[in-house]
């Protein structure tokens, strides 16, 4: 299939300065969404770490002997997951080792959301509460899972989806790119259709905007490229809490 992307960063309404990254590489069919933390030195080098190190890995691997970027018929037998989740594990040590070299960067870490596109078959590798979304024609899935505290709470009965929009613990995050050494890292597969679109975005989008608006605003935008500053658009006219950043991939017969 053909793969078309677009994508933008946009500080928000209220902070005064953007800690999110991301990355589009059309050659590898390679995307991400870097949500940083830590201060304004710590937050944007984190999360600018994390996207040049999984594009480095993967161009690396790609160019190694085990190239997992080499076509399989079936999911499981995809070598990508493993490279992904390796990039990002790599990813983590270099933040944490910076933040070890350099005091003004202590405790930084980041989100990740990653997404690779080989022939019909579509990889992500998830760490944190930015989003993957499936877009198919009427329908909008959530593929990632947040790494939140509201969302354990929501898992464990404590609070409905509702109540977690507008509770005080809705940024804590329970998993990070960086803060430590090591990192437990999701990764996923799914099988794509033609008129697919995948969306990653940091929270900055998500807390703002409901998952039915962000599929009608991507259907109903005549230009696929114009979608990502549309969808910021509408989220900073909700108050733009926070940096907001999205990637849009759209697969075509």
């Amino acid at each position: 299939m053909k793969v078309v992307s677009a994508g933008l960063t946009d500080v928000g309404r209220k902070r005064n300065h953007n800690e999110d990254s991301f990355l589009i590489d059309d050659e590898l069919q390679l995307y991400v969404v870097a949500d940083g933390m830590g201060g304004h030195a710590g937050g944007g080098t984190a999360s600018r770490i994390a996207v040049e190190t999984i594009d480095k890995e993967m161009r690396r691997a790609r160019d190694s002997r085990d190239n997992p970027f080499i076509s399989t018929p079936n999911l499981q037998d995809a070598l990508i997951p493993e490279a992904l989740r390796t990039a990002v594990e790599k990813a983590c040590l270099a933040i944490y080792t910076a933040a070890q070299e350099d005091p003004r960067l202590s405790g930084m870490g980041t989100t990740v959301i990653s997404l690779v596109v080989r022939d019909d078959q579509v990889f992500f590798a998830h760490v944190g509460d930015s989003r993957a979304y499936l877009i198919r024609g009427e329908l909008i899935q959530q593929i990632s899972e947040d790494h939140s505290l509201v969302n354990e709470q929501i898992k464990a009965g404590m609070i409905t989806p509702e109540e977690a929009k507008h509770s005080r613990y809705k940024n804590i995050i329970t998993r990070s790119v960086g803060f430590e050494e090591e990192v437990q890292v999701d990764v996923m597969g799914v099988i794509s259709e033609p008129k697919d679109v995948f969306l990653l975005c940091s929270d900055g989008l998500a807390n703002m905007l409901e998952d039915r608006e962000i599929q009608e605003l991507v259907l109903n935008t005549p230009n696929f490229q114009d979608v990502p500053k549309r969808l910021i658009d509408m989220a900073n006219e909700r108050g733009g809490d926070d940096n907001i950043t999205v990637i849009v991939v759209q697969m075509q017969a």
